[in-house]
């Protein structure tokens, strides 16, 4: 036999050698780690929150709400995952709150060892004070809102009133804005407003504005009647100069003289 039988013989081994040491050379120059960064990357997939439960909490974060009537899907979800939907919220100094006879899911700001609520701040929060007609026609609405579920029960939808009904409310407070097309451009100004903070929905075909229940928690109740019997007296008063702040009758300056 000649040798390079031999040398055939021995080089086989060597070359099997050769071709680990290229794979070990290969990993050692970066193919494992492309494999442990997938590992790495599903480990932390695993400690993420759920898709699902990230959806509802930024949703509630982009608008502040969710009704179930729009959105029943995430509306359980949140309801269902509410502990853990506020330990998500917790380190923003926001609060999700329940109501779920209404059927409603809202954001709230922590407010903790603030002695007066109107101290409040929130950078991720935009802080808007309603103006005196838009505060009024809140107050007009939350009587609609509750005379509708004391008829029909707490929690019952569909609560609805007419622009034009509307109209009639705010010029009994607010005076005549001197023609029909300009009070009607008031209400519907004023609406639009609203809407924008959810408390309505635009007017249908039928000339209606659906009034959301978000606005059973908007403002304290009494504050909102206290506006109301301040501002019926102010038209009171401007109807009938002679008429006193309390409501009792000026006496005349002839009485007077008497």
């Amino acid at each position: 036999m000649s040798s390079n039988f031999f040398d055939q013989l021995t080089a086989a081994p060597a070359s099997a050698d050769d071709h680990s040491e290229s794979a070990l050379s290969a990993t050692a120059a970066g193919l494992a780690p492309e494999s442990g960064a997938a590992a790495a990357d599903a480990d932390t997939e695993t400690d993420r929150t759920p898709a699902r439960l990230r959806e509802v909490t930024q949703n509630l974060l982009a608008s502040g709400l969710i009704e179930q009537t729009d959105k029943p899907n995430l509306y359980r979800l949140g309801l269902t995952h509410l502990p853990d939907l506020n330990r998500i919220l917790e380190p923003l100094d926001l609060h999700a709150r329940a109501d779920e006879v209404r059927g409603l899911l809202f954001l709230l700001v922590r407010k903790e060892g603030l002695v007066d609520d109107d101290e409040w701040a929130h950078p991720l929060v935009r802080k808007q004070r309603l103006t005196l007609e838009q505060s009024l026609l809140v107050a007009i609405l939350r009587q609609h809102f509750v005379s509708h579920e004391q008829e029909h029960g707490v929690g019952a939808g569909d609560a609805v009133v007419n622009v034009d009904e509307l109209s009639s409310h705010l010029q009994l407070y607010l005076g005549d804005p001197g023609s029909e097309a300009k009070e009607r451009n008031r209400t519907l100004q004023l609406l639009e407003q609203l809407k924008g903070h959810g408390l309505v929905t635009p007017p249908d075909s039928h000339d209606r504005v659906g009034i959301r229940p978000l606005i059973a928690h908007l403002a304290n109740p009494e504050n909102l009647q206290a506006l109301l019997r301040d501002l019926q007296q102010m038209a009171n008063t401007m109807a009938n100069p002679k008429v006193n702040n309390d409501g009792t009758k000026a006496e005349s300056e002839a009485g007077e003289n008497d």
